[in-house]
């Protein structure tokens, strides 16, 4: 199937199932951003239970912005925080050290715009992954797509859908319990390259 979908911050594992799945992808780039989503979120697995990775963006609300032309606040060097969040997350986990060169990386450059970070986070997910992603951005937005599958509200990190993937081993599952639909780098760092098998296994839909 095709897809409607937006690039989001180390996508969740619900995204890169579709993403996965898809026959082509295509990324919403014209649409308006809007703060407590996954465009700029993610959720990873550490010492004391699931935890937020945020990236700082200079945004406001009196004025409409399109997601495209919204800046990161660099300012703030949430790089260094956020990569230091990862390697105490993962550093024991199984795969960790596989792929922890390739997305240390992406900290070590200072992007100017939130679009341009997510898409390197997808393409080195995927290069990661060995997954080969076909995808247009959209050029305006439309209210409805009819020729897309719309996976649009995955965005939403507020009225997050849930959904019945199958467990997988996580670092601190024997202390916080296993949480389910956290960001890619969760499921590549434990499962390596099985990563893509187990994306391609299940199915998207929600409860």
């Amino acid at each position: 199937m095709n897809i409607l979908i937006h690039p989001t911050y180390f996508p969740s594992i619900a995204h890169f199932t579709a993403i996965a799945q898809a026959e082509f992808v295509t990324f919403e780039v014209a649409d308006n951003y809007q703060k407590q989503t996954y465009r700029n979120r993610a959720y990873i697995y550490g010492a004391n239970g699931k935890m937020s990775l945020n990236v700082p963006v200079i945004y406001s609300q009196k004025n409409r912005q399109l997601y495209k032309d919204i800046k990161i606040a660099n300012k703030e060097k949430w790089q260094e925080l956020h990569w230091k969040s990862i390697q105490s997350a993962y550093r024991t986990s199984p795969f960790f050290e596989f792929y922890e060169d390739e997305i240390e990386l992406i900290f070590q450059k200072n992007h100017e715009f939130i679009l341009d970070l997510n898409f390197e986070c997808l393409n080195v997910i995927c290069e990661c992954l060995q997954l080969n992603c076909s995808y247009s951005k959209t050029s305006e937005f439309k209210m409805k797509d009819s020729e897309n599958s719309d996976l649009r509200y995955l965005v939403n990190a507020r009225k997050e859908s849930t959904f019945n993937f199958d467990k997988y081993t996580q670092v601190f599952i024997n202390k916080h319990g296993y949480i389910s639909n956290l960001s890619i780098l969760d499921l590549l760092f434990n499962e390596g390259p099985n990563a893509l098998n187990y994306l391609e296994s299940q199915k998207l839909i929600a409860e």
